[in-house]
């Protein structure tokens, strides 16, 4: 296979429709964390430019220069770092979530594995740096 302009393998034809559904599906859910404090945004903008970039780089193109989000994915393409006011939004979301489950009264078995996936989440999130110093 051929190398792209930039020097990488170009994505196969059916695996870019998913990584543009993907990249439309994480910029959709880090809009609505941007507004709501539902979600958190850095994630899933960080996980659109990187679906972008695998199907569409206009639009990586376009989220990078944006004004909201293109600060986010400068600091993780560049230090790997999540700021620390996005670092407690998304613990405290996690944990609000699993505090309404357990308020719901959701299985045990979906507790757990909530608790497990989100533990795991906490721990990823905790170890990014905080940007630059």
């Amino acid at each position: 296979m051929m190398l792209d302009k930039s020097g990488k393998m170009p994505v196969p034809g059916l695996w870019r429709p998913i990584w543009f559904g993907i990249g439309i599906a994480a910029l959709i859910a880090g809009a609505i964390g941007a507004v709501l404090p539902i979600l958190p945004t850095s994630p899933f903008v960080i996980l659109a430019a990187f679906a972008f970039g695998k199907s569409s780089p206009r639009l990586k193109s376009w989220l990078e220069q944006n004004s909201v989000f293109g600060p986010m994915i400068a600091e993780w393409q560049q230090y790997g770092a999540i700021a620390p006011r996005y670092k407690a939004m998304a613990l405290v979301m996690m944990a609000a979530a699993l505090g309404l489950s357990v308020a719901l009264d959701v299985r045990g078995t979906i507790l757990i594995v909530q608790a497990v996936c989100m533990t795991l989440a906490a721990g990823f999130i905790l170890t990014r740096p905080g940007g630059p110093e």
